[in-house]
């Protein structure tokens, strides 16, 4: 999934499934003294109650992501690492309960390769 601005999420592990709006991007040193950068998510549920969520990417595992996976670091790619997280959690219920939820290292290099091979696939031309 390319689309980080506007996608569904979902099902959760109740059957629940969600509209998510990407809110903003943004250094949390300027907000919360963090070196990291903030994904904020607004979920709809299928009840029509929103919540939402904040994907903490820390800057350091972004930067050996980055310099590992040979890709530049952008705004584009840190927030489609943040759906990915978010989507993890709605499908296995796992810190759903959290408004800030922290990505760790392995998660990103998961996420980061798996967005890798999307984009090589994405840039294929058909033959």
């Amino acid at each position: 999934m390319l689309n980080f601005r506007q996608f569904e999420a979902g099902p959760d592990p109740f059957g629940r499934k969600y509209q998510v709006l990407f809110k903003w991007l943004q250094t949390a040193i300027s907000i919360r003294h963090a070196d990291t950068v903030d994904v904020k998510f607004v979920l709809t549920g299928d009840d029509g109650g929103q919540s939402e969520k904040t994907i903490a990417l820390p800057h350091a595992f972004l930067v050996h992501v980055s310099k590992e996976i040979g890709r530049p670091m952008d705004d584009p790619w840190c927030a489609r690492l943040a759906l990915m997280h978010l989507l993890h959690l709605v499908e296995t219920g796992e810190d759903m309960e959290k408004s800030l939820v922290t990505v760790s290292l392995p998660e990103l290099q998961r996420y980061a390769g798996e967005l890798a091979r999307d984009e090589k696939e994405a840039a294929k031309v058909p033959a």
